[in-house]
């Protein structure tokens, strides 16, 4: 079946890059018509999408983040990456990918915690 797994540093410092991946297994991440997200959800608030890659290559990003937030693959692994600038404490927060753009199946989600 398909599953997703995201990985990366459970603490950035502020200032910093986050940078996460996800790995995707029984599927792959150029099917056609295939997306896949990245979505986050903040101690105590709700879930907020980042923005998504398709299946050619396309990106698109939530306007509020966009200056900051870079999505791209790595079809040899299947697997695509986030990466997040400039973070601030009020970037911690649960990260979780997802496939499609509403996020069908999701990931176990990795915890980021923003900190010096």
């Amino acid at each position: 079946q398909v599953q997703l797994r995201e990985s990366g540093p459970g603490l950035v410092p502020p200032s910093q890059t986050l940078s996460l991946t996800c790995t995707v297994s029984g599927a792959s991440i150029t099917t056609t018509y295939s997306a896949w997200s990245w979505i986050r959800q903040p101690p105590g608030k709700g879930l907020e999408w980042m923005g998504v890659i398709v299946y050619e290559g396309s990106t698109y990003y939530s306007p509020s983040l966009k200056s900051r937030t870079s999505i791209s693959r790595d079809t040899s692994k299947n697997q695509i990456s986030l990466h997040l600038n400039s973070v601030t404490p009020e970037d911690t927060a649960v990260y979780y990918c997802a496939r499609g753009e509403l996020g069908d199946l999701w990931g176990q989600g990795t915890q980021v915690t923003v900190s010096s």
